[in-house]
């Protein structure tokens, strides 16, 4: 993690070992060396979530909506596959997912409506599908990662296995889609 833009300054580098005792007060750039990780916009996996996979990111570029900088209380560097995040943090490193991944997702909440079953990514729901919306889903095998806009853009939402009955459930504001991913770690 870095202080600046450009990848200097290094306010941290490493494992973190003891996590609750690891405190940052503001990151401008980072540099993810292996392995997907999901990013908070606040402490306690609150906010928005970015996906972060192996490479530089600055994060005006990836969170425009950031105030110059991420705040959080402290990082956790490990994390099992599907533990539930009870720690408090800014982001979260995704553990060895599932090779295969299925989700069913709604027209209308509470699984109503019509229904596609899911198992490759898609760029464009709308165009595949004929959904500018989704209401629920369930999230029958593997990690997604569901995204606001079509083509990968916008507002990202991680879905771990299991039942998101409204958008709600998820963290969206609105039932408002464009595009889906399979969450899969690249080391």
């Amino acid at each position: 993690m870095y202080k600046t833009e450009v990848l200097t300054w290094i306010i941290y580098n490493g494992v973190v070992e003891k996590p609750d005792r690891f405190h940052f007060n503001e990151i401008y750039s980072l540099n993810v060396l292996k392995g997907s990780w999901v990013l908070y916009e606040s402490p306690n996996y609150g906010g928005r979530q970015y996906l972060l996979r192996s490479g530089d990111y600055r994060l005006l570029e990836i969170c425009p909506d950031f105030s110059f900088s991420l705040r959080s209380e402290d990082l956790k560097a490990e994390v099992q596959r599907y533990c539930d995040p009870l720690f408090r943090s800014g982001i979260l490193k995704l553990g060895t997912t599932t090779s295969s991944h299925r989700l069913r997702i709604y027209e209308r909440e509470d699984y109503r409506g019509q229904m596609v079953e899911i198992t490759e990514d898609c760029s464009s729901l709308h165009n595949r599908f004929h959904f500018s919306e989704i209401h629920s889903f369930n999230v029958l095998e593997g990690w997604w990662v569901l995204y606001e806009m079509p083509n990968y853009r916008g507002r990202q939402y991680l879905l771990r296995p299991g039942d998101y009955r409204h958008y709600h459930d998820w963290g969206a504001l609105d039932a408002r889609v464009g595009s889906l991913r399979r969450a899969v770690d690249f080391y």
